[in-house]
């Protein structure tokens, strides 16, 4: 049996992503891989990225909804990384290419304004470091074969980032109720799933206060001008080829993601 390490999960984490391979969850083998560990790791595998060229943009929640969170059987949201490498322009395919088993997520996002640094940042502070929000769609993907892992797994995973997509037009954070602010998710037009802000820690504003306080613990901080994803405010739907799945938000506007002709590897 091999002998997991930081350094040796982070390792088999980019290989997977490069192979498009799945593999089973780490803490099989690993019992002690716990969420410390697992940030340990995300460092690990954002020390490589920047290494091999990525530029850091900004952070992602991941499982913030209650809906994600009973999907997947664990009731922690985390923070990850956003690299300009998952950067997707709104009308651009999903990668299907690069990805495993993507899925699609609704997502309110903030681009910052201000730096903001914990800890003991409230809702309140933080959005006031909001210069603008903006509808999106992250879509994730794991390296666990069938999405299946404990805590720790999934936040060396780097919270199953993939790709995403902001709309380019945003609105000052005060011109948006965030709680009341809905959207609807449509598969080729059919609506599949809605919820509003109030999915998202009760407020996206919790989920960035979360991220900033978090990353205090680390000696981090939310830099001006990244773009922070507060997380999927439905469960997520399969990519599946030759499908178009948008996000219609009430206030926000809409993005749609076309995921590739069918019939495609």
């Amino acid at each position: 049996m091999t002998v997991w390490t930081v350094e040796s999960v982070a390792s088999e984490l980019l290989d997977c992503e490069a192979q498009r391979r799945d593999r089973t969850r780490f803490t099989d083998e690993w019992p002690e891989l716990d969420v410390d560990t697992g940030y340990q790791v995300q460092d690990e595998t954002l020390r490589r990225r920047l290494a091999r060229g990525e530029s850091l943009v900004g952070v992602k929640l991941g499982l913030t909804s209650k809906a994600k969170q009973q999907r997947m059987g664990v009731d922690t949201p985390f923070v990850a990384w956003l690299t300009d490498a998952m950067v997707l322009q709104p009308g651009e395919p999903v990668p299907q290419d690069r990805l495993i088993h993507p899925r699609i997520e609704p997502e309110i996002v903030f681009v910052m304004k201000e730096r903001l640094a914990g800890p003991g940042v409230t809702a309140e502070q933080a959005l006031a470091a909001v210069g603008s929000v903006h509808a999106g769609a992250e879509v994730i993907d794991s390296r666990y074969r069938d999405f299946r892992f404990a805590a720790g797994d999934v936040v060396a995973d780097n919270a199953s980032s993939g790709a995403y997509v902001v709309a380019a037009q945003g609105l000052p954070a005060d011109a948006v109720d965030l709680v009341a602010e809905q959207v609807v998710v449509e598969v080729d037009g059919e609506a599949v799933d809605r919820a509003t802000g109030a999915a998202v820690l009760g407020h996206p504003a919790e989920a960035l206060a979360l991220a900033v306080n978090e990353l205090s613990r680390r000696g981090l901080a939310v830099e001006a001008g990244w773009t922070v994803l507060t997380g999927g405010m439905t469960d997520a739907v399969f990519a599946t080829r030759g499908s178009t799945v948008a996000c219609r938000f009430a206030s926000l506007g809409d993005v749609e993601l076309f995921c590739g002709e069918a019939g495609g590897a």
